[in-house]
């Protein structure tokens, strides 16, 4: 059986996407799944530092500590990706990928072959452009964005491969990072867009992170 392939991905960056996958990777793992993990970006390369650092305090403190296999991405196209995903998932439940916060070709092939595709948004209409554009003064969800846009594309065409070769069909879920709970009014009109497009396209609303120092704080270590 071949590895769940979960897949952080947003073209906007500082929404938390390698906070949030990292944190899942290493849930995933103290629950005792066997996890890999593949870092798509290859300049900030966050996920790969941050499970690298916890290799380092494993072997300075003599312990062990649940983790998962893990590799950067190097290659020059996405056969190459493909590869080094399936190499590295080898024998493995769960496939976590991060990829970088901007328009990048790797990004949307890894996004289009996710079994999970997680996209993790600020609460704030900046965001939310990504997925879908709103009118100014009711705030309904005029139309789709082209990030979502493709996405629907990749679910339908992953809808008629899981019934013609029996493949899972892409689950997208779409998570509220950061959110500020003092803007009330913001909060109601994110949350109406949220749900309305999601009729629409099919994906899920899940909460997500707060916004903790601590995060930051515990990289150098590589600790949750």
């Amino acid at each position: 059986m071949t590895a769940h392939r979960i897949v952080f991905a947003n073209e906007k960056g500082g929404t938390g996407k390698s906070t949030t996958a990292i944190h899942v990777a290493i849930t995933l793992a103290y629950q005792g799944a066997r996890v890999a993990a593949v870092d798509i970006d290859q300049r900030q390369r966050t996920l790969f530092r941050y499970l690298e650092n916890r290799a380092e305090t494993e072997r300075r403190r003599a312990i062990r500590l649940p983790g998962a296999r893990f590799a950067v991405f190097e290659g020059p196209d996405t056969a190459d990706l493909d590869a080094l995903c399936e190499e590295i998932s080898g024998g493995q439940d769960f496939l976590v990928i991060d990829t970088p916060g901007r328009d990048d070709p790797f990004a949307l092939h890894a996004a289009t072959q996710a079994d999970t595709l997680v996209t993790p948004m600020n609460d704030s209409f900046v965001d939310f452009d990504l997925i879908g554009q709103v009118e100014g003064e009711t705030f309904k969800v005029r139309k789709l964005s082209f990030y979502a846009e493709t996405i629907w594309e990749a679910r339908k065409k992953r809808a008629l491969a899981a019934i013609e070769q029996h493949r899972r069909e892409l689950d997208w879920v779409v998570v509220r990072n950061r959110r500020q709970y003092v803007e009330a009014r913001n909060m109601r009109r994110i949350e109406g867009a949220l749900k309305e497009l999601s009729q629409r396209v099919g994906f899920r609303v899940a909460e997500g992170l707060s916004e903790r120092v601590i995060y930051r704080e515990l990289f150098p270590s590589g600790l949750t």
